[in-house]
């Protein structure tokens, strides 16, 4: 399960670095969810994508189900395990306690918030542009940073292509529903609900003590869902950046994590 913000195809990038290519290999059937257009899911809340479309895809397979889930589809997850039967559940950089993120981003956000929320409600969704100034300015000497390192890069190498194909997809995306914008900005970042106890999925509170087996993969120098925002249990630590668990040399660890994890219920 992909965040809602950017497109899924990150967690099946190339041949080399693909996590669902690898947990195929555990020899597990992997299916990868695209949530679709926007226009398409135009009224729905982060909690009503949970509602509407993922418990409704979850009771639809006759077979025992592992959610894992990426950033803001972990959360996501976490919800849905609440409200369906799953054999597992890991998490894999996703925010659930929003209160520790720092008092600068959450500021940051709020301010970001507070400037497009009347032109969003008007156009119906929050623009994937307004999202992506919001995640460069947690760390915008990183983003020279990046640049800088890729200039000296082959361009012809595997290397190359994968920081094109990266900045491809975080450049990409469809715009966020105003309703899942509001409620991710004002409920969950600005109130805490799910850290609090008190965020309500399909007319339930949901939690993050699961009866499922569950695994929280985080990465140590991630911004965007900084470890200490991960929800409470079972916690590793990569060391690694957001998207560098996935897609870079730290994703060896996190696939031998999951495959033990996996195992146990094989």
């Amino acid at each position: 399960m992909p965040s809602l913000i950017n497109p899924p195809r990150i967690l099946d990038l190339d041949a080399e670095v693909s996590l669902t290519a690898a947990i195929a290999a555990m020899g597990r059937r992997v299916l990868l969810l695209d949530w679709g257009p926007a226009d398409r899911r135009s009224e729905l809340s982060v909690a009503g994508h949970v509602e509407q479309l993922l418990l409704p895809l979850l009771r639809s397979i006759d077979e025992p189900i592992s959610l894992i889930g990426y950033c803001l589809g972990g959360t996501m997850a976490m919800a849905a395990a609440n409200l369906a039967p799953v054999e597992r559940v890991v998490t894999l950089a996703a925010p659930w306690t929003f209160a520790r993120y720092p008092d600068s981003s959450k500021q940051a956000l709020q301010g970001m918030w507070q400037h497009s929320k009347g032109a969003a409600e008007t156009l119906g969704a929050l623009p994937m542009e307004v999202l992506q100034a919001a995640f460069w300015s947690l760390d915008p000497e990183r983003t020279v940073r990046k640049f800088a390192e890729f200039g000296r890069l082959d361009l012809g190498s595997a290397e190359s292509r994968r920081f094109i194909e990266l900045e491809e997809w975080a450049n990409q995306g469809e715009p966020l529903p105003f309703p899942a914008a509001r409620e991710l900005v004002e409920d969950l970042f600005g109130r805490d609900l799910p850290g609090c106890g008190e965020w309500r999925v399909g007319g339930q509170t949901v939690i993050d003590r699961l009866s499922a087996p569950t695994l929280h993969l985080t990465a140590e120098r991630d911004l965007i869902a900084p470890p200490q925002t991960a929800a409470a249990g079972n916690v590793v630590a990569i060391p690694s950046g957001h998207v560098g668990m996935i897609v870079g040399s730290a994703r060896a660890q996190l696939h031998e994590e999951l495959k033990h994890f996996l195992g146990e219920s094989a």
